[in-house]
């Protein structure tokens, strides 16, 4: 019964994103800059020792950190404070649902659109280059399949973002404004911030292992080192020396990733469960 509740507000989700064309709009942007970084960024391979994928997956996965998270928290930045200014949380509430099932079932719905429209954009990419003709080895595929099931988790984590930021503010305007600042902090100034500390500090304080615990702090950071560190793709991303000193596992990026899905996500239902309508 519950399962069921949850589908079906998932399926509402996705048939608004339909009819708002987010998902041709967002699978069109992924699928035109994932072709162009293909056929642009995969001709020096024969230089640089690479096949073709591994440099793609390089340059999607440096894309992916600055896009998915806007795109994610695009989508959902108003999925709960705007549907009260519109009052049509108040009539979904006033079926025999629960505020959790409301939330479990617009994330999921979001989720698959981001997922559907990174899937088929990226894949647009790999499939032309394997028509292309050009060598691809197992490895590289291994690679680009693990940067699709990333970048849907990173996505995911910043829906859950947006869906805590919707549940705490009061209006549209001020969940646009905070969506645009998480953004900049997780995607610009956190790293940048960090590499000062760590310029400044000159290994003094700041050591490989408090350097671990504070990337744990940024899902981006987290994906960064999970796609430019594994497989055979790190030496091509300039992130080989990180690679090296480094003591996470994939294991621990994944958790790490989850984590960051599940507490914003479960903050924001007992902040919506909390909320007056």
């Amino acid at each position: 019964r519950r399962m069921t509740t949850i589908a079906i507000i998932a399926g509402k989700e996705i048939q608004e994103s339909l009819r708002n064309r987010w998902v041709l709009a967002t699978t069109l942007l992924l699928a035109a800059l994932a072709l162009s970084l293909t056929f642009l960024g995969s001709a020096p391979t024969g230089n640089v020792g690479a096949d073709a994928l591994e440099v793609v997956v390089v340059s999607l996965s440096s894309l992916t950190i600055f896009l998915l998270p806007l795109i994610a928290l695009l989508i959902s930045h108003d999925a709960i404070v705007g549907e009260m200014e519109r009052g049509t949380m108040i009539l979904l509430l006033s079926y025999p649902v629960g505020r959790h099932q409301v939330i479990l079932g617009k994330f999921c719905g979001h989720v698959l659109i981001l997922a559907f429209a990174t899937v088929i954009g990226y894949g647009a990419a790999a499939a032309a280059l394997a028509i292309s003709g050009a060598a691809v080895s197992a490895q590289s595929w291994q690679a680009f399949a693990w940067m699709i099931g990333t970048s849907v988790m990173l996505g995911a984590a910043f829906v859950a973002i947006g869906y805590l930021i919707s549940s705490l503010v009061r209006d549209r305007g001020s969940a646009a404004g905070a969506a645009v600042g998480v953004w900049l902090v997780m995607v610009l100034v956190f790293d940048m911030a960090l590499l000062g500390v760590l310029v400044v500090d000159q290994g003094r304080v700041v050591s490989a292992t408090v350097l671990e615990r504070l990337l744990f702090l940024n899902p981006t950071d987290l994906y960064r080192l999970a796609n430019l560190t594994g497989f055979n793709v790190g030496q091509f991303s300039g992130m080989a020396g990180l690679a090296g000193s480094a003591g996470l596992g994939a294991g621990a990026l994944l958790f790490g990733m989850a984590v960051w899905i599940v507490v914003p996500l479960g903050v924001a239902a007992v902040s919506f469960a909390r909320r007056e309508l």
